[in-house]
């Protein structure tokens, strides 16, 4: 992830003002540590902090079209720029920079061009002939973008609200899937799907065109010029990123100069269950792992930090942060720069347990579109936040556009989890007996509803894990694949949450917000 901060209608150009500019774009330093750029036109300034993923050797920003009269900061990553530049065949790039095709398209296409990207990004681009400018969110709010206004009727953009906090009047958090335009003035959406206006879908659920969906959604999340891995939890979703991957790297030519053999990381209090069932999956898919530990006291010392990075105050947030602030770190020493995760999955799929209590498909529906409206302040914060503290990308293949149209899309009674604790039981009894009903867990209990009686319930998720579950050639092992959901501040330890109670009940936080609130401003 990188860094991006501009200021448009400064009422102040003087050099002071450039220094200052300067100055608050080295506190989203830690974001792209790779390089620094700024761009002065007049009262408008465009600031940029690099983490080098694709093109570390040319793709510096800002970028600019051929005459450098379209000026862009990016944060993001455009997976299907190769695609665009067929389209753009009367321009000529500088780099080989992703990201350069958004000042080409912006000359072609107008404003309009932002629905054809295919990626996770966050831009500011300066027209500097009328000085017009836009500013655009990704369609979920994958990577993060803060607007503000400043008391000289400034305009101000920043991937965090710590370089916009002391000198804007007040900002917002920019809404996901909307672009601004200083022309037609105001907020504008660019990415209304149907399902996302809350219409109940009626498609019939096809498990290979899912499978293909997110397959390709991982493979195109592949590119990259660094060094990469995945987070594995152990769960269903980060096991079959870690699958997908694993099976594209060892058939594949891509990323032989780093190697075949896929990196996985996981992190947790020991004997966590977390480290136990990474450990399982990546000795299953062969992965070269990486398993770290961390101990209550260290998570509580961090708490402070975590806070500042993440900017923000939610417990659930703060809490499953820490473990990925701390193992980012860890991940960076390796010199690795790129992480795929699994967020998203249970948004779309209806993961949660909470979901067994959906009284229609309607409702179920309703929520999972009300869930994943709210990722950019939850998931997707903690995910790009507490990887970006230590100069590391999470990409999350889940979250892809495409897939996410043909998962959201599928009729919703395909989700529905009603009557599967009343059922399973019953059927499971019959299976095993009362005797060995005693040692079945969940999963195996769950899978064998699936198995032998597919039509009276499904597990949470069931869409998902049916697209995998491959006889011939599997993914993962059945018992992973129906391995019941485990909250990741759950599964790296639970001792974890109940260190933190002790804590604020102990000492309470006041001090941590005072401390964090004081660092930030």
């Amino acid at each position: 992830m990188c860094g991006i901060l501009a200021v448009l209608g400064c009422s102040d150009n003087s050099l002071a003002k450039r220094s200052r500019i300067i100055e608050l774009s080295r506190r989203l330093q830690h974001r792209g540590p790779d390089w620094s750029g700024i761009h002065c036109h007049q009262d408008c300034y465009l600031a940029h902090q690099r983490l080098a993923i694709v093109d570390p050797a040319s793709g510096d920003q800002p970028l600019y079209n051929e005459d450098k009269s379209i000026v862009v900061t990016i944060n993001g990553e455009i997976y299907n720029h190769e695609e665009l530049k067929t389209k753009l065949t009367s321009h000529q790039f500088r780099t080989a920079s992703d990201c350069e095709v958004i000042a080409h398209l912006y000359e072609d296409y107008g404003e309009d061009f932002v629905d054809m990207l295919d990626g996770m990004f966050s831009f500011v681009l300066l027209d500097t002939r009328d000085k017009s400018f836009i500013a655009a969110r990704d369609a979920i709010g994958i990577t993060p973008l803060y607007m503000g206004w400043g008391l000289d009727g400034s305009v101000w953009f920043a991937s965090e609200m710590k370089a916009l906090s002391d000198d804007c009047e007040r900002f917002i958090s920019f809404p996901p899937g909307h672009i601004y335009s200083s022309k037609k003035g105001g907020l504008h959406k660019w990415y209304n799907p149907l399902w996302y206006s809350e219409c109940i879908p009626a498609t019939t659920y096809d498990p290979m065109a899912l499978r293909q969906a997110f397959e390709q959604a991982v493979l195109k999340r592949l590119m990259a010029d660094v060094p990469f891995g995945v987070l594995l939890s152990g769960g269903l979703d980060s096991s079959l990123v870690a699958s997908v991957a694993s099976r594209y790297l060892n058939e594949s030519k891509v990323a032989k100069q780093w190697g075949s053999q896929l990196h996985t990381f996981c992190i947790g209090l020991k004997g966590s269950p977390d480290l136990k069932a990474a450990r399982e999956v990546a000795n299953y898919l062969g992965t070269f792992h990486h398993e770290f530990h961390f101990t209550v006291q260290e998570g509580i010392d961090a708490l402070e930090e975590v806070i500042y990075h993440v900017e923000t105050y939610d417990v659930t947030t703060i809490r499953a942060s820490t473990p990925m602030f701390l193992m980012s770190r860890k991940i960076k020493s390796l010199g690795v720069k790129m992480v795929l995760s699994g967020e998203g999955s249970d948004e779309i799929f209806g993961g949660y347990l909470y979901f067994h209590k959906a009284p229609n498909k309607e409702e179920l529906h309703l929520e999972t579109c009300r869930k994943i409206k709210a990722l950019h302040l939850y998931d997707c914060l903690r995910a790009n936040k507490a990887t970006s503290a230590w100069g590391l990308e999470a990409r999350v293949p889940f979250l892809d556009k495409k897939f996410i149209s043909i998962a959201m899309n599928i009729d919703p009674e395909w989700k529905m989890l009603s009557g599967q604790r009343n059922i399973a039981p019953k059927i499971a009894l019959d299976i095993f007996g009362f005797v060995g009903l005693k040692q079945v867990s969940s999963f195996g209990m769950s899978w064998a509803l699936q198995e032998i009686r597919p039509d009276l319930g499904r597990i949470e998720k069931w869409v998902l894990r049916n697209a995998f579950d491959d006889n011939e050639r599997p993914y993962l092992p059945k018992h992973i694949l129906y391995r019941q959901k485990e909250q990741f501040s759950d599964g790296v330890g639970y001792s974890w949450i109940d260190g933190l109670k002790a804590h604020a009940n102990q000492h309470g936080l006041r001090h941590l917000v005072h401390a964090s609130f004081n660092c930030m401003t």
